[in-house]
């Protein structure tokens, strides 16, 4: 579920975290995740958390399991996080891990993509409407465009290919170079 905290970055901070909210283990909301976070930095992210291994924790408020995981995301320097669509907005299972996080609890410690994955690009601007607003009202700083990716493109398209060079400027990747393995 969750890997090594690890500062490869330098910042005081614990790198690179996936979040992924589809209620499908492993979906491909999670390669495509991985995927991105693969893409902007060079490296694997330092850790991903598949919530739905989570599973009924995330509705007990004394889970010391999701209390650890909150803490891991709040330490990290770059969070994606991800959901698939449905009724055109993200999942229930990321709403109700995204409440364990008190409003500005993510501010001047990470920035965040959202990044959503649908069937029709008539929900591409679910990312930007629906996720986005919720991760800036909890502090995360979310300097790029909402991400959406057609669940038939999520190994890869030219639209990630675009979206990925407009957006590394935006998150300020040079810190993160070190952790791309030697040619």
């Amino acid at each position: 579920m969750t890997g090594t905290a690890i500062d490869r970055a330098g910042t005081g901070h614990a790198g690179v975290t996936v979040v992924v909210g589809n209620p499908k283990p492993r979906s491909r909301t999670y390669q495509t995740a991985v995927l991105v976070a693969e893409r902007l930095t060079g490296a694997p992210p330092d850790r991903v958390v598949d919530l739905v291994d989570l599973g009924p924790e995330l509705l007990d408020w004394s889970s010391a399991a999701v209390a650890g995981v909150v803490a891991e995301v709040q330490e990290s320097s770059l969070v994606v996080f991800a959901s698939p669509t449905y009724k055109g907005s993200y999942t229930g299972l990321l709403k109700l891990f995204l409440d364990r996080f008190p409003g500005g609890s993510l501010r001047g410690l990470t920035a965040a993509v959202p990044l959503m994955l649908g069937g029709d690009m008539r929900h591409s601007l679910a990312p930007e409407v629906f996720l986005k607003p919720v991760l800036s009202e909890l502090g995360a700083s979310c300097p790029t465009a909402g991400l959406f990716v057609l669940e038939a493109d999520y190994a890869g398209s030219a639209a990630l290919d675009e979206w990925l060079a407009r957006s590394r400027p935006l998150l300020h990747l040079p810190a993160f170079a070190d952790r791309a393995a030697p040619a």
